[in-house]
């Protein structure tokens, strides 16, 4: 399905309907990302620290510093706060240094025309970095495609991040749309198996080890850490999409309505939302 909407908007992106629609979509799809990272939020702040993680952690990816290396400043981060915890408690205990368990690794108009084994390459070194909620997608896409190789621009990203709303499955099926625009239809194959080979391949290799990871509090900690900074960096990464969706009185009403709504109806699903939305755009262009 993606692979098919990939080629209408090369086809049919540049009519003023089309235009419209997506127009349309992109303000919504920031609110839904917004609800998104609410609900992430909720779960991954525990604490105090991790708040203060967080913040730092975002303060950070605002400054442009690696999204692995905020990834690991979190993890060293969360571990120190325990650390510190557990000093201070065998402190009060009168016990000296505590011993803990070693630290363990914690682990979206056509394109330029690219490689196919370059958009594998990097689809895969994507699907090996993603850590947490697909969101931390967009994070990997904006800084590999459109800064580091310049093979997309903004505009197209968000495209892509709309289709992957609309769409069912997974937000990682942007990565069969952002394929087809950079190679057509095997570019669009080469980024889907290069995204997902590395799930398969992870998942199989760690699920035995995840329940030991959880049992060791420093690892926990650092998960933890990881976690809260990867939230850091969705939060950056949307507000860099959300200046080039939101650009006039429309869309910041569409953006506002929408939040409303995802927000106050949690169950409310986002498709109607973004189809709504996008027949909304459509309508104006038309009457213009």
């Amino acid at each position: 399905m993606v692979g098919v909407i990939a080629w209408a908007y090369v086809r049919f992106g540049a009519l003023p309907a089309v235009a419209g629609l997506l127009y349309g979509v992109k303000p919504v799809v920031i609110a839904v990302i917004l609800q998104a990272l609410w609900k992430l939020g909720n779960s991954a702040v525990k604490s105090a620290w991790l708040a203060t993680v967080a913040m730092i952690t975002l303060g950070l990816s605002l400054v442009g510093i690696n999204p692995l290396l905020v990834l690991a400043a979190g993890g060293l981060l969360a571990a120190a706060g325990l650390f510190s915890e557990l000093r201070n408690r065998a402190s009060l205990l009168g016990l000296g240094t505590t011993s803990v368990v070693p630290l363990a690794a914690a682990t979206a108009a056509t394109a330029v025309s690219v490689g196919l084994w370059p958009i594998f390459l990097i689809f895969a070194k994507i699907g090996f970095m993603v850590f947490g909620s697909g969101y931390v997608l967009l994070v990997f896409l904006r800084a590999e495609l459109v800064e580091r190789h310049p093979w997309l621009t903004q505009q197209q990203l968000l495209d892509a991040v709309a289709v992957g709303q609309v769409t069912p499955g997974p937000v990682f099926t942007t990565a069969t749309f952002l394929g087809y625009l950079l190679h057509g239809p095997t570019g669009a194959i080469a980024a889907t198996a290069g995204i997902f080979l590395p799930a398969f391949a992870l998942v199989a290799v760690s699920a035995p080890l995840i329940p030991k990871i959880r049992a060791s509090r420093t690892a926990s900690a650092v998960l933890d850490g990881v976690n809260v900074a990867s939230l850091a960096l969705m939060v950056v990464v949307t507000w860099q999409l959300a200046r080039s969706a939101i650009v006039d009185w429309v869309t910041v009403a569409l953006a506002i309505a929408s939040a409303l709504l995802v927000f106050s109806f949690p169950r409310l699903n986002s498709a109607w939302l973004v189809a709504g939305a996008g027949v909304l755009g459509a309508l104006r262009y038309a009457i213009r």
